[in-house]
């Protein structure tokens, strides 16, 4: 497949230095080198980038506003590049709606399948459903109590969104007067007006009838028309005593019960919709429940006795509560067969389990005799109980005493729904089963939620084996053809211990990015550019082979395929690496070695080569401590699959936690021992998982948890503001000399705080230019040339240096700096000692790596006093570090425990078990095969162990046979000539039973990188199958790898119908399109030049203003200063602010909280007057009321009061200041005034503007 390599020159985005590069298109490329190195900068910042651009480029400018397009790289040349799609390290959705089922598309097939194969059961009964005849329907109607009135209505839209006028006047011309819309009966003829943005539901009126004799045929010509408009469905609507409705249909019924159910569709599996979503949890299967221990906190006691601690004692309860009570316990005597009064004056724990399951949850739709009496006698009436935590669920929702609501909360948790018990799913959806012969549950026939239970290895053992009919095999063949692909694709990632229903907030960034890499083999596209950031992370040794046949995999479709990855494993199996250095930040940003594995080893100035090579090594410990006594025990744990196992941590050693994925690791360390852990010792908030105790927890004072998250989100913030050393920065600057004279505070010194920063950047050092549907711009600020901070804030210096020029210091030259103030220098040091002495104190947070931020947080406790007695955990702390960067973070985590610490470490990482003191390895397997205590004690030990995993993988590095090369397994790189062979494959787009309008099940083969012309008469198909089938399909797949909330403003267009297409590349559409029709639409707005044209003047066009015609202009408050200052030297001036009295307010109020803020001078309507002596002013009229601020004259020497004075004045005249020129001679009315502002607005006649949008 003829295809140019991709050509880099010039790249300098972050600390990329110039750097030109041509990668191999259609290979396996690893990009490697040292935390900080710049390869995430060339690989996402730089080609994902400028690839994901210029496809995006191609959408319409409405979709593209809405996409996060990112910024033009800084670069001067990339050619041959492809579209990209990058798979990132991080956690896929926060939304607890998302699973593992939905993410990879698995579950829409799943509720497709159980929709159309899927077999239905009764609710109540249990029996299977089956289709109810006419005869059945019209036999179950005529036996409503006689007199009786109700209505057959027929269902025909459901949930569905649009006006519908032309649905209303249909069936007015057939003769129908009524129909029932969203719950609420209107006549048909009226304007009904129905939102076509909203949902609607809407159920024509067949005919009103009463329930008795002579009324046959006429309800047989209703019930037959009914379910001629609704395919067979109809609704019973009753009224008076026994009113309610009840769905009949001629399709799907319950014959033993007679309840007639929808016909199951997708949209009844789906928990993200009303139709198929468990009404009491909404679908989440979880919600605010009472807990029965905080509830019933006396179960030895009777209910009249106060076994409920919010059921007051009998004598307490008023007689309309008490009548209540007695009915439904007597209701629940009578089902459960107690005696009389015993559910109310037994003890609750004696109860029956079904008495009690009643109390509290209600006895269904069962009608309850209450008998309330009085002096007339006995007065009986019927109704429901909905149980006793109904109505305190009732109660909170409902309830708007918020005092109530607060008390209630004390008896509250989020806990499983107890109506689905974490289906999600309503009681239809969770009663249609599909049955399988094998043996990976107890039962045959499982629910859709149970089969999102099973974990990915045994719905792979399900799905073979499913029991269907031969008509069933023919409609379910695609839908079990793309639930068997994509679960073999998350099979290969190693990901089998996972289960469907795992919500995708409780996933690690390594399993997230393997979910979409198993989504992206299965999507089939060809000709793109994967970059992939680290997928080997959270991967035991064993499975990462099968992660590098998906890799290959991929690259062997016709892509090429980037991964930025430091795992030995996979750079030796990469057909190129590029390798990134020298050092860290600064230091690094070039290419120091590129070439196959043999090649970068080859390479004297690559720290990659040299640990690949074995020149450089982290050595094996020659004594590993011995543990104390001193343990901390985990007994009984039972979270997820572990399976009743106690772990033993000794204290004051270095210990890992290993285990193949899924193995339960995370389960013990983070679930359960963080959790208690943060509880009890930190004092803290926990919900550890289930086990029995913790015992040890004396022998710690301390617990810290550090892991990899960033360490901001926003660029406000950067490592010295982390680590708290800013804080003490600041302090240092407001002792200062020039500081103490003009009275300034620590806030003084932040970006963050008004007074302190340049307000025309917001204390950014650049300013942000929206640019709409293109890539915001960030110029830097012309008024503080990127210092951050205003002119006044600049002038306090310590050893000649700003705060600005501090913040720019990297860590030596800081340390060099601050060498005489003890406190700063020790928290430098720290940074100095975990290896980041070139980074720059105000780096933004969002521009550190991983690592980079580990050793912050690592640094940050290092400046803390050492206890002896702390717990450090870390979850995989060599994510995203190098080899070299692995031996820093090595001598750091020993450098704690030589003080006498205890760090915990969950690791896969070889050379880190190998230097730990103990390792605890769990398995042997993930999901159910796990959960074990396989083996424990030195790395030696866990190496001899047999059924340890870790220890088949660690005992050719701890005994090194006498062959250097026999303890790595090199996998063999396919050769040229093999790949063009696969590749030879990929010539053609393939595409078979093209069904999509009039096609006729085309077969066709279309030749990749040649111009094809489909032809043919008008209306034969040739649009079908270029647009509707070949681009839809191309650009379907390409937009799933972005956001959902991109996807929704793309206009994405509908799977097509065909059995098969291969070979297929992003699609773009050059289309025909028809000019619409509306006057407002002009040839600029269709080619969309007016959408550049509207940024353009938004962005570079000179506002002036329409009275006047002058320029408008928006000042900053150092332009202002520095206006000022140019005045003539001995200019005397009022400085003043503006104050806006609404028409009809008191003045006097005005007058005292001016007094109070120490003002003496106020000028009213252009005449200046003393607080204590102003006129009486008519409150009904308008005034202009200035607050006169300072009196001043324009001299080098009054700089600072003028600017102090005007800051003053603009905060209190709400970003505007008047300059009155003080003239003697002439009457103050007269006397000339500027009036200058921080907004938009005219100098000349002082109009505001409005500021300019696109």
């Amino acid at each position: 497949m003829p295809a140019a390599d991709i050509l880099i020159r010039g790249a300098r985005e972050h600390n990329l230095r110039g750097v030109t590069l041509t990668l191999p298109r259609n290979k396996l490329i690893c990009m490697t080198g040292v935390s900080g190195s710049g390869k995430s900068s060339l690989a996402f910042d730089t080609l994902y980038a400028e690839g994901q651009r210029r496809y995006v480029e191609s959408l319409s400018t409405y979709a593209r506003q809405f996409l996060g397009q990112m910024p033009k790289p800084e670069v001067d040349l990339i050619t041959g590049l492809a579209p990209s799609i990058s798979i990132q390290q991080k956690v896929t959705s926060r939304n607890p709606r998302s699973t593992v089922g939905t993410i990879t598309e698995i579950y829409d097939y799943l509720r497709v399948l159980f929709a159309r194969v899927g077999q239905g059961h009764c609710v109540q009964c249990g029996e299977t459903i089956t289709a109810q005849s006419t005869d059945q329907i019209l036999e179950s109607i005529l036996s409503l109590p006689e007199g009786t009135k109700y209505q057959i209505l027929a269902p025909l839209v459901q949930q569905q969104k649009g006006e519908f006028r032309d649905l209303f006047s249909d069936l007015l011309k057939q003769g129908f007067i009524r129909a029932r819309v969203d719950g609420e009966v209107v006549q048909l003829s009226d304007d009904l007006g129905l939102k076509k943005h909203f949902k609607h539901t809407i159920d024509v009126v067949i005919d009103r009838l009463v329930a008795g004799k002579g009324q046959r045929s006429r309800l047989a010509d209703a019930i037959e028309t009914a379910t001629r408009l609704s395919t067979g469905r109809l609704i019973v609507l009753t009224e008076g005593e026994t009113a309610g409705e009840k769905l009949y249909s001629a399709h799907y019924a319950c014959p033993a019960c007679g309840i007639s159910y929808d016909p199951p569709s997708p949209q009844l599996f789906s928990f993200n919709s009303p139709l198929g979503m468990c009404k009491d949890c909404t679908g989440l299967g979880m919600r605010h429940d009472f807990l029965l221990d905080r509830l019933i906190t006396q179960p030895e006691a009777s209910l009249s006795q106060g076994a409920f601690e919010l059921m007051k004692s009998w004598k307490k309860v008023g007689r309309w509560r008490r009548h209540i009570l007695n009915g439904v316990a007597a209701a629940i005597e009578q089902d459960v067969g107690l005696k009389e009064g015993a559910l109310l004056k037994h003890p609750w724990q004696d109860l029956p389990t079904p008495a009690q399951q009643m109390f509290l949850y209600g006895t269904g739709q069962k009608n309850i005799t209450f008998s309330w009496r009085h002096s007339g006698g006995v007065w009986k009436h019927g109704g429901t109980w909905s149980g006793y935590i109904g109505e305190l669920l009732d109660d909170y929702i409902k309830g708007k005493n918020p005092m109530r609501r607060k008390q209630l909360e004390k008896y509250m948790e989020v806990v499983n729904c107890s109506t689905c018990h974490g289906a999600r799913l309503n009681p239809q959806a969770r009663n249609v089963l599909l049955t399988s012969k094998s043996t990976v549950s107890q039962k045959k026939a499982l629910s859709l939620p149970e089969v999102c239970g099973l974990s990915v290895e045994n719905a792979v053992k399900f799905f073979e084996n499913l029991e269907l009919s031969p008509t069933q095999k023919l409609i379910a063949e695609e839908a079990i053809k793309e639930i068997r692909g994509r679960l073999g694709f998350l099979l290969k990632c190693g990901l089998g211990y996972l289960s469907l229903d795992r919500s995708a907030p409780t996933l690690s960034g390594g399993e997230s990015q393997r979910i979409r890499l198993a989504g992206q083999i299965g999507s089939g596209l060809v000709g793109v550019l994967y970059i992939l950031d680290e997928p080997s992370i959270g991967l035991h040794p064993r499975d990462n082979d099968m992660l590098l046949d998906s890799l290959l995999s991929l690259r062997d479709q016709g892509n090429t395929v980037i991964v930025v990855e430091h795992d030995e494993d996979t750079m030796r199996a990469a057909d190129h690496i590029v390798d990134f250095g020298p050092g860290p930040g600064v230091r690094g940003g070039e290419v120091v070695a590129e070439g196959t594995a043999e090649e970068v080893m080859a390479n004297e100035r690559s720290v990659t080569g040299a640990f690949l090579s074995g020149r450089a090594s982290i050595p094996v410990p020659k004594e590993r401590r011995a543990p104390s006594k001193n343990r901390l025990k985990v007994v009984g744990a039972t979270h997820h699959n572990l399976k009743g196992i106690d772990v033993e941590i000794p204290l004051g050693l270095f210990v890992c936690v290993t285990g193949v994925s899924g193995s339960g690791k995370s389960s013990v360390s983070n679930d359960i021992l963080w959790e208690v852990l943060n509880r009890d010792v930190n004092g803290g908030k926990g919900s550890p998982g289930a086990h029995q105790r913790v015992n040890g927890l004396k022998l710690l004072d301390k617990a810290i948890d550090i892991d990899q998250s960033p360490i901001g989100r926003t660029p406000r913030s950067n490592p010295a503001t982390y680590v708290k050393l800013f804080d003490e920065i600041r302090s240092l600057y407001t002792q200062l000399p020039q500081a103490k004279v003009r009275g300034y505070q620590p806030g003084r010194f932040s970006f963050n705080v008004p007074s302190g920063r340049c307000e025309a950047c917001e204390g950014n050092g650049a300013t942000r230019l929206e640019m709409d549907f293109l890539a915001d711009i960030w110029v830097p600020c012309t008024v503080c040339n990127g210092k951050r901070f205003n002119h006044e804030t600049l002038e306090v210096k310590y050893r000649d240096k700003s705060i600005a020029d501090v913040l720019d210091m990297d860590v030596q030259e800081a340390l060099e700096h601050f060498k005489n103030h003890p406190k700063i220098h020790r928290m430098l040091q720290t940074l100095h000692d975990v290896g980041l002495d070139y980074m720059k104190l105000g780096q933004p947070s969002p521009t550190v790596s991983g690592g980079e931020a580990q050793r912050i947080k690592l640094a940050k406790e290092l400046g803390k006093r050492s206890t002896g007695k702390t717990l450090y955990l870390l979850d995989e702390p060599t994510t995203g570090l190098h080899f070299e960067d692995v031996r820093k973070l090595l001598e750091v985590l020993h450098g704690f425990v030589a003080e006498g610490n205890t760090v915990l470490v969950v690791e896969h990482n070889l050379d880190v078990i190998k230097t730990a003191d103990w390792v605890i390895d769990l398995g042997p397997e993930g999901g159910d095969g796990g959960g074990l205590l396989v083996a424990e004690g030195t790395p030696e030990d866990v190496a001899n162990c047999k059924a340890s995993h870790t220890g088949r993988a660690l005992a050719p590095i701890l005994f090194p046979k006498k062959n250097k090369g026999a303890n790595r397994t090199v996998r063999k790189t396919a050769s040229d000539a093999e790949l063009n062979a696969q590749l030879a494959t990929f010539n053609e787009i393939t595409i078979r039973g093209a069904s999509q309008h009039n096609l006729q099940s085309v077969d066709i083969k279309v030749p990749r990188d040649k111009m094809s012309v489909f032809c043919g008469p008008s209306g034969s198909g040739k649009s079908s199958l270029a647009m509707d089938t070949l681009y839809a399909e191309g650009q379907r797949r390409y937009v799933e790898s972005l956001s959902a909330y991109a996807r929704q403003f793309l206009g994405q267009m509908p799977k097509p119908r065909l059995e098969h297409i291969s070979g297929l590349s992003p699609a773009i559409a050059i289309e025909q399109k028809t000019v619409g029709a509306t006057p407002r639409s002009t040839v600029g707005t269709v080619t969309e030049i007016y959408d550049y044209l509207r940024v353009l003047f938004a962005r570079l066009g000179q506002m002036y203003c329409p009275d006047c015609q002058q320029p408008v202009i928006r000042q900053t408050t150092d332009q202002i200063i520095e206006r000022v200052q140019s005045l003539p030297e001995a200019t005397r001036l009022y400085l003043a602010a503006p104050i806006q009295v609404a028409v009809g307010q008191s003045y006097d109020k005005l007058w005292d909280r001016l007094g109070t803020q120490g003002f003496l001078r106020v000028r009213i309507n252009g005449t200046t007057h003393v607080l204590e002596d102003v006129p009486k002013i008519d409150h009904k009229r308008e005034h202009l009321v200035e607050a006169i601020v300072d009196r001043v004259k324009v001299d080098n020497e009054s700089r600072t009061r003028i600017a102090d004075s005007i800051e003053t004045a603009l905060e209190l005249g709400r970003g505007v200041v008047h300059l009155v020129h003080v003239e003697s001679g002439r009457p103050e009315p007269e006397w000339r005034v500027d009036r200058l502002s921080l907004h938009y607005s005219c100098p000349h006649c002082g109009a505001v503007q409005m500021a300019a949008t696109n």
